[in-house]
């Protein structure tokens, strides 16, 4: 107990360093809280993938089709308890700056594979009923101020020309995890207008969606599904739906990369600059801590002061910076709810800028523990300054 009033003492002896030091400790580990985030929300979708579902694509690229006839046989393989389709339609809302996910699907098989998509029985039935009809989500209906019959308007780039749709529902996400910013209208839709326009595009899907009776057969129906269409016109490749978006998240690695490596460079950073205001505080005290020793004091007992007060400031930042983590976080999924559906801080986040905090501070405090332990108390004693 004596000790730990003589670290706290020592603590507030110079409050403006104490002050400056702490908030520069708090800003380092709010930093690498929501860097460590984001790196987080890259693989929101990886998390929420579903074992009992696989995605079907083209084996060259995703940019290649598979005929519609493909269902028939696909629902026909061993395992398989239902099929749907669609196509990545990539359109374009008022401008650049507005594009949000959109997508064409087959309405009926698609929300039954994808049950954290909650839509209220009368909208799903009205979405069904009508051709230009389209479903979005609750944060996008929000941004633009959209309500049910509201006609919207997307320019198509992968599908050229102006395509209008009637808002016939607004979904909710089961969790916060599910995205709540995407558009999908009706696959046929789509296919009625190619025939019209480009009829060698009509009849054509992006990507199958399969669910799957047991999850543990994944690996075998991928198989077959694939083995099925070997040697055609179009192969294709069957993944499960976490390896399809990693398959993304592969794309943007570099990017990954970068941000954890200045992650890690926020807290070196840091480091350094908590170990020279340790060494600063050591210095000045050289003739305290000889005056100790001849009170009887042993090196154990220097040592621990120095160490408990760097260890002590450290996690005092370390706690400032985790309680302003929340906040901004919060300020992030409200402001920015555009770009991160959602942005929740993970327990794993919080016990990790803790770690870091403490060993900061126990790196920050070894130069100056060995320092102020190993002083023979006449250099102390004489020591001016």
């Amino acid at each position: 107990m004596f000790m730990l009033k003589f670290i706290i003492r020592n603590m507030f002896r110079h409050k403006l360093r104490l002050a400056l030091t702490v908030t520069a400790v708090a800003v380092a580990i709010l930093a690498f809280g929501l860097l460590r985030t984001l790196v987080g929300l890259w693989y929101l979708g990886v998390e929420r993938s579903s074992a009992n579902r696989l995605v079907t694509r083209n084996a060259i690229s995703l940019t290649f089709s598979l005929p519609i006839s493909y269902k028939d046989k696909i629902r026909q393989i061993s395992g398989v308890r239902s099929v749907s389709y669609g196509n990545f339609f990539g359109g374009i809302y008022i401008d650049e700056k507005h594009f949000f996910a959109n997508y064409a699907v087959e309405p009926e098989s698609y929300l039954g594979l994808y049950p954290e998509i909650v839509l209220t029985p009368e909208q799903k039935r009205a979405f069904m009923a009508d051709r230009k009809g389209c479903v979005v989500g609750q944060k996008l209906a929000t941004t633009y101020g959209w309500k049910i019959g509201d006609l919207i308007t997307l320019r198509g780039t992968i599908f050229p020309g102006q395509w209008e749709f009637v808002l016939r529902g607004i979904y909710r996400g089961a969790d916060k995890s599910v995205d709540e910013r995407a558009l999908i209208f009706q696959w046929a839709y789509l296919n009625e207008i190619m025939k019209k326009t480009i009829p060698r595009r009509a009849d054509q899907v992006g990507f199958y969606m399969i669910g799957i009776a047991d999850a543990e057969q994944a690996a075998r129906v991928a198989l077959d599904v694939d083995g099925s269409f070997k040697n055609s016109l179009a192969e294709t490749l069957t993944e499960t739906e976490r390896a399809f978006h990693m398959g993304f998240i592969s794309m943007t690695e570099a990017i990954l990369v970068i941000i954890k490596i200045v992650s890690y460079v926020v807290i070196v950073i840091i480091m350094a600059v908590t170990a020279n205001t340790m060494a600063m505080t050591a210095r000045e005290r050289i003739r305290e801590f000889a005056t100790l020793k001849t009170l009887g004091f042993g090196n154990i007992h220097i040592a621990l002061i120095v160490f408990g007060e760097s260890l002590a400031i450290c996690l005092s930042g370390g706690l400032l910076g985790v309680l302003l983590t929340f906040p901004a976080a919060n300020w992030v999924e409200t402001e920015l709810s555009q770009y991160f559906p959602s942005f929740s801080v993970a327990t794993e986040t919080i016990l990790l800028d803790f770690l870091l905090a403490a060993l900061v501070g126990a790196t920050a405090g070894i130069f100056p523990v060995w320092r102020a332990a190993t002083i023979r108390i006449i250099d102390g004693i004489r020591r001016i300054g």
